[in-house]
């Protein structure tokens, strides 16, 4: 009785409402429900109206002509298809150098040359065909793009591995096997040099990686309904291209808000697509980017296969040497700069430098954020940059390329 009554003389206590952050309550699964509810509502309603509206959507040459001014010729598909000549000299340069046929320094060369040649090649010719359209040539600079770093990590990760070996090699008769052991998998392991063969190094290329390594992470199976669920949220993007053609007005769809569908659709449901159907074990592609209360920490987790690559491959080895850390993170950011101008400028073909530059200026805003702002304020922060910054960069270019292509008919 004396319980009941003191439920009843005292039912207040001292507590946070649930949404406050002091609260400590972070279980939201029912908004992200309601979210999903949304998504599926929204997109019904979307595919009823296009198949009313504009019936079957699937025109191959409505698809091939956003790549291509003549359907019927394919400079991007052989752009794309001619990069294996740089895939097979990778490989090839790294057989021979296994077995000591060619010097290190012979090596080196080689694959400075090849990797060169996939910046310069593919952009050269971009810029000197007329019949190659901006999309495309984004499309197969993309390509070359993410084969160059593919193709540096595999020549460094090859390199590591002799020189493991040639140090191992001093001090054991038998030879040594640079790999990564990963238990609970059933794939064959390989040992250097049994990994320089054509399955591995096409594998690597088709893998949502760009860091190489001789044993991948491997799931145990193909799981049939996640592969056709994010078949469908990847096909799903076909029943947004009238809305889209028809909101083609300047400011109609928000810029942000596409780039975030965009990076749904590509990190999330294209990688692990590709993931799932190639057994890929390593399905970190990004992470709580959407909560970042610094610059950096936004930059270190929207692009994990990038990140990695940047941290393995250039800051890390930068540091090794004595750099310090701004100016690696700096150098950082003037890589990540060039290839953000270089996959705008080359396939536009105009040169402006606002990409470039607005990846520059992250480093003072990096600064600044992480100096005089933290939590909401920062987050808020790095939300106005993601919201303005970007399409300001992307209103340059529009104005830019329309007073070049179509300024004169005005």
């Amino acid at each position: 009785n004396l319980h009941f009554h003191n439920f009843f003389l005292f039912c207040h206590v001292l507590q946070e409402s649930l949404l406050s952050s002091a609260s400590g309550y972070s279980n939201y699964r029912g908004i992200l429900n309601w979210c999903v509810v949304m998504l599926v509502l929204s997109n019904a309603r979307l595919f009823l109206e296009n198949i009313i509206k504009y019936g079957i959507l699937v025109d191959p040459i409505q698809v091939v002509s956003l790549f291509l001014k003549d359907p019927y010729s394919w400079p991007s598909a052989c752009l794309i298809i001619a990069s294996n000549v740089f895939i097979l000299a990778a490989l090839y340069t790294e057989r021979r150098l296994a077995v000591g046929t060619i010097s290190k320094m012979t090596g080196l060369i080689l694959h400075i040359f090849n990797l060169t040649s996939l910046l310069i090649f593919p952009s050269a010719t971009v810029l000197t065909l007329t019949s190659m359209t901006p999309v495309g040539g984004v499309l197969s600079l993309g390509v070359y793009t993410v084969l160059f770093l593919k193709l540096y990590s595999y020549q460094d990760t090859n390199r590591w591995c002799r020189e493991i070996r040639q140090a191992k090699a001093k001090k054991l008769t038998r030879s040594y096997s640079c790999k990564y052991i990963n238990t609970q998998s059933v794939h064959t392991y390989v040992s250097y040099p049994g990994n320089l063969t054509h399955r591995d190094m096409y594998y690597f290329v088709f893998a949502p990686t760009l860091c190489y390594q001789l044993n991948f992470p491997r799931s145990p199976r193909i799981r049939k309904r996640f592969l056709i669920r994010r078949l469908f949220e990847m096909v799903r993007g076909n029943w947004m291209v009238p809305t889209i053609q028809n909101s083609m007005k300047p400011f109609q769809v928000p810029n942000h808000l596409i780039w975030l569908i965009f990076f749904y659709w590509f990190f999330h449901s294209s990688m692990n697509f590709v993931a799932e159907l190639l057994q890929f074990g390593d399905r970190e592609f990004y992470k709580d980017w959407w909560n970042s209360e610094t610059v950096t920490y936004f930059w270190a987790n929207w692009n994990i296969p990038v990140h990695k690559w940047c941290l393995r491959h250039f800051y890390k080895p930068m540091l090794k040497k004595g750099i310090n850390k701004f100016l690696a993170q700096t150098a950082v950011f003037l890589m990540s700069a060039f290839f953000h101008e270089y996959l705008v400028s080359v396939p536009l073909k105009m040169f402006r430098l606002w990409a470039f530059m607005g990846m520059m200026a992250q480093v003072p805003l990096a600064w600044f954020v992480g100096r005089f702002l933290n939590g909401n304020y920062g987050n808020a922060a790095v939300w106005i940059s993601l919201i303005i910054g970007q399409p300001v960069a992307v209103l340059m270019y529009v104005h830019d390329y329309y007073v070049i292509h179509y300024g004169g008919t005005t």
